[in-house]
């Protein structure tokens, strides 16, 4: 083998390991920010994000939770980036279910310094992700999906068994009464950016999750290279174990826990 086929070889194999632990830009330190973006997902609202919110403020972080209306992209996006467009200086925008595809259309703004994704679609530019779920197991959470006029909504069984699987009842009963009629035809459109390709992102892979299957959070995780955390909980993990998540999303903010 000559000079020039060793130094081929040897570079594949660094590149093969680069991609097999999931090396990506974050080797480097994260931006030290100080806001924080919330963006729910569907058949929820911006209270999901309580418990995560107070702790993120008792760290010092100023937050803000969009009320994601839930009818189009172009609808959820346009108001993201209104609530980004109030922030002052560097912010971390965090997303979590639906609201993935969300911030990986938004995050391209200069003011965002990171992505945290949490139980969370991270669709490819123009991707067709039903197509790509389809790939991975069909949760049980999605039998409970009832149609009317042209928005979506969970029964309550199947939000309080397999959405909220994990959350305390009593709590979930509320998470349930105040779940956002969803638009059928959300979950079909594509985003134009993918965010996660040009900025460091971090996600939370809930184990327990009976929304989206757990084995398709991995893959898209590793996909973005993202620095990854599994956590043992159902899909509303920012609900039954928000101090794991505050504790990514203050990582991702260049914050110690």
């Amino acid at each position: 083998m000559n000079t020039l086929h060793k130094l081929a070889a040897i570079s594949a194999i660094f590149l093969a390991a680069a991609f097999a632990t999931g090396a990506s830009a974050q080797t480097v330190n994260p931006v030290l920010s100080r806001n924080v973006v919330l963006v729910h997902g569907a058949w929820a609202d911006g209270s999901s994000w309580a418990e995560v919110i107070s702790r993120l403020q008792a760290a010092g972080l100023h937050v803000t939770a969009v009320q994601n209306p839930l009818t189009t992209l172009a609808d959820s996006v346009a108001e993201t980036r209104r609530i980004l467009a109030l922030q002052d200086g560097p912010t971390v925008l965090v997303a979590h279910s639906w609201g993935g595809t969300v911030i990986s259309d938004v995050g391209t703004d200069p003011k965002v310094t990171a992505l945290v994704y949490v139980a969370a679609r991270a669709p490819d530019a123009d991707e067709d992700f039903v197509a790509l779920s389809k790939k991975f197991p069909t949760m049980p959470a999605r039998a409970g999906v009832e149609e009317h006029d042209g928005f979506t909504r969970l029964s309550e069984d199947a939000f309080i068994k397999y959405f909220a699987n994990g959350v305390p009842h009593a709590k979930a009963e509320v998470l349930y009464a105040v779940q956002e009629p969803t638009a059928a035809s959300l979950f079909n459109e594509r985003t134009t950016a993918a965010a996660w390709r040009s900025k460091p992102s971090w996600y939370a892979v809930s184990t327990q999750d009976q929304t989206i299957s757990p084995d398709l959070e991995r893959y898209l995780a590793k996909r973005m290279k993202a620095t990854t955390v599994e956590v043992d909980a159902g899909h509303l993990s920012l609900v039954s174990h928000s101090k794991e998540i505050a504790d990514l999303i203050l990582a991702a903010a260049g914050r110690s826990k």
